[in-house]
């Protein structure tokens, strides 16, 4: 069933993908299950825009499905997960990207898990990271990128907070379609998170919640 999903949503099957998900979280399936499944599939994706075999419309539309897959599980989330917040995380896609897919995943996983987060969206600025870094007083801070010119982006978000005087004391972690370790090398940032569930056990690493 797990598979269904997954290469549902790769393919777009917006009808049968809410039905699943509705029939999962009614035979009282782990939510995190439901979500773990959605990634792989929008893995798919990704890798069918990497080769060209999907566009952006494709990728704005599997973007639209999540949301709705998110908006059915998120409720079967809070019931077990504690409210209490744990410490503030800003996160934000780089200038010069619109990719929001994975940056949403963050930003929900990072909510149901008890962390503060301030979304700054798309095509974020090195300016607006820097005040919403001022603004919250993060101590964490999560850059998204799909698409390979995010790594320079990146590499000036992270030398602006640096000039700043912003970067002593902040953790940084770079997440995205394209991303690795040696763009987070690259980027000078603290650690690279494969997906949303690595994201927030650094978070907790870093906030010192086990």
């Amino acid at each position: 069933m797990s598979g269904d999903l997954a290469n549902l949503l790769a393919d777009l099957k917006d009808e049968e993908v809410i039905k699943l998900v509705k029939e999962r979280l009614n035979a009282g399936e782990d939510p995190l299950k439901i979500l773990e499944d959605s990634r792989k599939g929008m893995e798919i994706v990704g890798q069918r825009f990497a080769s060209s075999e999907y566009f952006l419309p494709e990728l704005v539309y599997s973007g639209e499905l999540l949301k709705q897959v998110n908006d059915l599980v998120k409720p079967y989330l809070k019931q077990t997960v504690a409210t209490k917040k744990l410490g503030k995380v800003v996160i934000g896609t780089v200038a010069g990207d619109i990719h929001d897919i994975g940056l949403n995943i963050v930003d929900f996983m990072l909510d149901v898990n008890g962390f503060e987060v301030t979304n700054l969206g798309v095509d974020v600025p090195v300016e607006k990271f820097i005040q919403a870094v001022k603004d919250t007083k993060t101590l964490i801070l999560g850059l998204s990128g799909f698409l390979t010119p995010a790594f320079d982006a990146m590499k000036e978000t992270v030398e602006a907070l640096e000039k700043a005087g912003l970067r002593k004391g902040l953790k940084i972690m770079i997440g995205g379609g394209q991303m690795n370790d040696d763009v987070r090398k690259y980027a000078k940032a603290d650690a690279y998170g494969k997906n949303a569930m690595e994201a927030v056990a650094l978070a907790k690493k870093w906030t010192g919640v086990q």
